[in-house]
């Protein structure tokens, strides 16, 4: 009877430890899913935000270019896809998707040089370019949460039970092709031929 007394106790206590690695893990899980989840949020509010701004700036290059159909259908486009993303992996591609009918709209602007005179159209561009600096902000720190995310869900034993309870890694907003472009930088224009003071150089007295 003893025997079958300390064994049940045995089994009591790993059921319970089992138990609590269980929870313990789990909840690691919930923080670190939730905490991407709040990261997204602050990508999500300023990417809605430059859908309006962007939509107010269509109708103000309109009445100049009222023409480029199809550049305002790319951006109707785009904002109906952003105005329907409920989660990373659908906002991402909808940002993105975003960003190209932006450049094809710059390059329309490019085009029209009347609206650049324009209060309403400076005001407009000085608050996407705001904004555009704050999504780059929110991005980075994005990202940084997911990795710390897809490493919990990916290693071992954590992996176990990101699978068990159905946690996926979560998808990274990578940066916009344009903003990767490396400024080129060419000092061609500074060099002189051997022998010749460069610039603003004192000429060098002739020896005799």
């Amino acid at each position: 009877m003893r025997g079958a007394l300390i064994g049940l106790g045995i089994l009591i206590v790993l059921v319970l430890g089992l138990g609590g690695c269980v929870a313990g893990n789990y909840n690691q899980l919930v923080r670190a899913k939730a905490e991407v989840d709040n990261r997204w949020a602050q990508v999500d509010n300023q990417l809605q935000r430059r859908g309006d701004l962007i939509g107010n700036l269509v109708e103000t290059v309109k009445g100049a270019a009222g023409q480029e159909q199809a550049v305002f259908g790319e951006i109707a486009s785009a904002r109906a896809a952003m105005a329907g993303a409920h989660t990373p992996a659908q906002g991402i591609p909808a940002a993105q998707q975003m960003d190209g009918a932006i450049g094809r709209l710059l390059v329309v602007v490019e085009n029209y040089p009347q609206l650049k005179s324009e209060e309403a159209f400076r005001q407009l561009m000085d608050e996407i370019a705001g904004t555009e600096n704050r999504i780059a902000t929110e991005r980075m720190r994005y990202n940084d949460q997911v990795k710390t995310y897809n490493v919990i869900v990916q290693s071992f034993p954590m992996n176990l039970f990101a699978g068990f309870f159905h946690y996926a890694i979560a998808p990274f907003y990578p940066v916009p092709e344009p903003a990767k472009a490396v400024p080129k930088v060419d000092f061609s224009g500074l060099r002189t031929p051997a022998g010749t003071p460069a610039a603003g150089a004192p000429a060098t007295a002739p020896t005799h």
